[in-house]
């Protein structure tokens, strides 16, 4: 909920979830030049390779991925965090039901149509 200042509180449990594709959903809040996502992803979900403008950070809450990362091949589980900087091509499959904090500066500009 927005304040006089500008400043803002949300509530996860307030966000719709989002229904990406059969096998990703999540839910949004962005700012002006931050956004931030929880990602679920159900086991064998692919995103597939891709770049953006936005440094992305993503936190593992729980499950694990298995991530191509600017031509390396990394495993990211429960409690590890993966910086990719801005510009560098990914791609992720989802080896286990991941739950995932995604955060992107500046925000994904293709994503902001689907922020209410």
């Amino acid at each position: 909920m927005p304040r006089s200042s500008g400043t803002a509180v949300h509530r996860w449990d307030e966000i719709d979830l989002e229904k990406v594709t059969e096998m990703i959903s999540r839910k949004i809040v962005s700012g002006r030049r931050q956004m931030m996502a929880q990602v679920y992803l159900k086991r064998g979900a692919q995103v597939p390779m891709h770049s953006h403008e936005s440094e992305q950070l993503v936190y593992v809450l729980q499950g694990a991925l298995r991530c191509r990362v600017g031509g390396e091949d990394l495993t990211l589980r429960e409690g590890e965090v993966l910086h990719i900087p801005s510009g560098v091509e990914h791609q992720a499959e989802a080896i286990e039901d991941t739950f995932e904090l995604a955060m992107f500066s500046p925000i994904r500009e293709e994503w902001v149509p689907l922020v209410s």
